[in-house]
């Protein structure tokens, strides 16, 4: 029997379209096996990207390596990609930044440069310094003073800052620009489902993360989007459409296929899957990471590449 949703099983926010909705992968970030910028393989990441069916891309985030990078790369990074992608989808920036001043400032930088969004991470540094729910709203608040675009709210483990939601939904519903959030932390699910609740219409665009691996109970919890690794859109974006459309049963098939991939992007892969696919595929001439962060180790490689072959993703295919 075909499972669909009835109107009572869709989640409130399924009434609303939301400006950016579906799949924007991370791109990875290209270097040379000498650790340099590798602007032509950047650009064939991003086209191959685009062909893989993508709805929007997201530059300058941890999945891109962001934290080994220099305030001069982010900037070469940032024109180069916008101006390459020259508006055939729409680009989300990370500007996470532990000041706020620089934090608004890199924002309002990538705005003027063609940025459809703004990623942020509430402030940290290191494993210690945090700072109290106040003056997180606040941070908010002066960034998205200096905005015009939708600020996304990244809920990580990596910054070490609960952000319950309640307080994320105060915040959609008091500061102008957050109107977006991506939730990786543990029981997303749930927490997706409290912020659509507590949040109301002001929470536009509820997203899930953590390269998919948890995406069909968010996609059920009422998530939007979703921000995955940049390796196979090819293979979660019909997963999305079909649960959009309310095809449960083809939507559950689908994810039961990839899920072998998307668990090993998650748990073995990590940060470099997607280079590794791209280079496997013939995108890209080098898939290292940049120094001190480790390769990747060759039987985590031949595992990646024996899982992806038996599901034959565009990115093994579209540099050949």
């Amino acid at each position: 029997m075909t499972t669909t949703m009835t109107a009572a099983s869709i989640p409130a926010t399924a009434g609303r379209t939301p400006r950016y909705r579906g799949i924007f992968p991370v791109v990875p970030t290209i270097f040379t096996e000498s650790g340099e910028l590798d602007l032509p393989g950047q650009k064939r990441a991003v086209d191959f990207m685009i062909d893989s069916g993508v709805d929007g891309l997201c530059i300058l985030a941890n999945f891109s390596e962001q934290f080994s990078l220099s305030d001069d790369e982010r900037e070469t990074l940032t024109r180069t990609l916008l101006e390459h992608v020259a508006g055939r989808v729409p680009v989300i920036v990370t500007t996470t930044h532990y000041g706020t001043r620089v934090c608004a400032a890199r924002s309002r930088r990538a705005q003027e440069q063609g940025a459809a969004m703004v990623m942020i991470m509430p402030p940290y540094h290191g494993a210690t310094i945090r700072v109290s729910d106040e003056q997180v709203v606040g941070f908010f608040q002066q960034v998205s003073d200096a905005l015009d675009i939708p600020i996304m709210i990244q809920d990580a483990p990596v910054s070490g800052t609960p952000l319950p939601a309640a307080l994320l939904a105060r915040m959609a519903r008091e500061i102008e620009q957050v109107s977006y959030f991506k939730i990786e932390t543990a029981g997303a699910a749930s927490k997706l489902s409290d912020l659509i609740a507590l949040g109301g219409a002001a929470v536009e665009g509820p997203w899930d993360g953590e390269e998919a691996i948890t995406l069909l109970p968010d996609l059920d919890a009422g998530a939007t989007g979703s921000m995955t690794g940049g390796g196979f859109a090819d293979g979660i974006r019909p997963i999305i459409q079909a649960h959009r459309d309310g095809r449960a049963d083809e939507a559950y098939r689908l994810y039961e296929r990839w899920l072998p991939l998307i668990n090993y992007e998650n748990r073995q892969g990590g940060i470099l899957t997607a280079k590794a696919l791209m280079h496997a595929g013939g995108i890209i001439a080098c898939d290292a990471p940049r120094h001190p962060f480790a390769a990747m180790r060759p039987q985590v490689r031949q595992g990646l590449l024996d899982v992806a072959r038996r599901l034959d993703p565009l990115v093994l295919r579209w540099g050949r």
